[in-house]
């Protein structure tokens, strides 16, 4: 049964780490379970949606990249990967098949804990049940979009969105028909993090524009300013030139 607590659940070999984990997080109020691989994830996921899972990009059988990718053809719950190589080609795949964020190893415990808390801030309160939206939302071509919900729907169908998804729709939304740049974008993203040269926000912005756009190589509502940034285009139109 789920409790009132955030579920977040570890999934990596190093025992210790895990240990370490489930020791700190329980003591900041969530409630944690563990896994070494990918099929003792797949058992402890019968039956229970956790709100949020920590994943290991190198494990034993199946790796954390493969595992990011088959779990976001079912789920959007949300992601953090973690690496012990922390290059940057491995954050931009891991983004690229569905993570919400990513932490190379090693890593402070406080420094994990952040990042789960603004990944669920992002993400709707734990355990928000994904109902019809409570108000009329914000609208643009065939879709809504609720701010306070967190919620896109086409036709009344939801669809699901990552947390950093979300959190790149709700900046564009709220600053249509306006050029924003890259960094504009991560000021704008409540909990985003970023390093040097990351490619983290154009990496968001494909993922979106798959979700939103009839044709992501021609966009119509997420476009390409060069040389400047993106700008979001409610009525989607073609940018005059």
């Amino acid at each position: 049964m789920k409790t009132d607590s955030p579920h977040v659940l570890v999934v990596d070999d190093d025992a210790g780490l895990r240990s370490l984990l489930q020791r700190y997080l329980g003591e900041n109020g969530f409630e944690v379970r563990c896994a070494a691989d990918a099929v003792e994830m797949d058992r402890l996921l019968v039956g229970t949606q956790p709100d949020l899972i920590v994943l290991d990009l190198m494990l034993p059988g199946e790796d954390g990249l493969s595992i990011a990718r088959r779990l976001r053809g079912a789920t959007d719950i949300p992601i953090i990967m973690l690496s012990a190589r922390g290059e940057e080609v491995d954050r931009i795949v891991g983004l690229e098949v569905g993570a919400d964020d990513y932490l190379p190893k090693p890593f402070n415990p406080r420094e994990l804990l952040a990042r789960i808390r603004a990944v669920l801030r992002r993400h709707g309160p734990a355990g928000e049940s994904a109902e019809t939206p409570r108000s009329d939302g914000i609208r643009f071509g065939e879709f809504r979009f609720d701010p306070a919900s967190q919620q896109l729907t086409r036709a009344q169908e939801r669809i699901p969105l990552t947390s950093g998804e979300l959190g790149l729709l709700d900046a564009f939304v709220h600053h249509p028909n306006r050029v924003l740049t890259r960094d504009m974008l991560v000021d704008l993203i409540k909990g985003f993090d970023r390093s040097p040269f990351d490619r983290s926000i154009d990496v968001r912005v494909t993922r979106l524009r798959r979700k939103l756009e009839r044709d992501p190589a021609n966009p119509v509502f997420i476009r390409t300013v060069w040389g400047k940034g993106y700008m979001f285009t409610p009525q989607g139109e073609p940018l005059s030139r």
